[in-house]
C-alpha cells in the first residue's frame, strides 16, 4: 500500500505496518517520464535499426535510461524496526538503530552515527525553498521541501528513540551491483557496436 505524505511517497508493507520508504515524488515522476521516452527510443530502433549503429544509438539510449533511474528513481530512505536503509545513486548503506545518533537537513537529509556522517539523496531541499528560508521572506508553505525534509527528520528521531534498543549490528554499505554490471555491460555492447560499424 502507498501513501502520499508530505510530498512523499510512503510505502507501508501489508506485512510490517512499520516500514517507511520515503523517497522525492517529483524525482520519481521526471524520471519516470525519461524512461517511458527512452523506451520509446529503443522501440523505434529495434523496429527500424537492425544495424550496427542502430545497437550503438540503442546502448547509449539504455545507458540514460539507467541513469535516470539511478539518479532519479532509486534515492530513498527507509525506515524499519531493523534499521535505517539509505538508496544512494550508487550505494545503499544499512545502519542499525542503536547506530543513529541523529538526523538533519542541510540540502540533502543528513544520517549521523558516531563515526560517520551519512548524505540521503532521497530527501532533498528545493533551492527556493532554502532561498526563501535564508533570506527571510515570505513565509514557507506548509507543503514547503523543507516542512516535508523535518517530517522524514522527525520520523527517524521517533524510530531512534523506539527501536535503538532492539536493532544491534554493523553498519553495512554495498555497493549498487546490479546498476553497476547493467552499465558495464552497454558501455561494453556501444564499444563493440562502435568499432563493427
Amino acid at each position: 500500500m502507498r501513501i502520499l505524505s508530505a510530498g512523499y511517497v510512503v510505502r507501508v508493507k501489508s506485512n510490517s505496518p512499520e516500514s517507511e520508504h520515503y523517497l522525492s515524488a517529483s524525482n520519481r515522476i521526471t524520471g519516470t517520464v525519461v524512461l517511458v521516452i527512452g523506451a520509446l527510443g529503443l522501440l523505434d530502433v529495434i523496429l527500424e535499426w537492425r544495424t550496427a549503429t542502430g545497437l550503438l544509438v540503442g546502448s547509449i539510449i539504455a545507458i540514460f535510461m539507467l541513469l535516470a533511474y539511478v539518479g532519479l528513481i532509486r534515492p530513498s530512505v527507509t525506515l524499519s524496526p531493523e534499521n535505517l536503509l539509505i538508496r544512494n545513486h550508487l550505494r545503499d548503506h544499512r545502519i542499525p538503530w542503536s547506530k543513529v545518533t541523529g538526523a538533519d537537513v542541510t540540502d540533502l537529509l543528513r544520517v549521523h552515527t558516531d563515526a560517520n556522517r551519512f548524505r540521503a539523496s532521497g530527501v532533498q531541499l528545493v533551492m527556493r525553498d532554502l532561498r526563501k528560508q535564508r533570506v527571510g521572506g515570505r513565509k514557507l508553505a506548509a507543503d514547503s521541501s523543507i516542512s516535508k525534509a523535518d517530517i522524514v527528520v522527525g520520523r527517524i528521531e521517533n524510530h531512534m528513540a523506539q527501536f535503538a534498543g532492539k536493532s544491534d549490528g554493523d553498519i553495512v554499505s554495498e555497493w549498487a551491483r546490479p546498476e553497476l554490471i547493467v552499465l558495464g555491460v552497454l558501455a561494453m555492447i556501444a564499444v563493440v557496436a562502435a568499432f563493427v560499424r
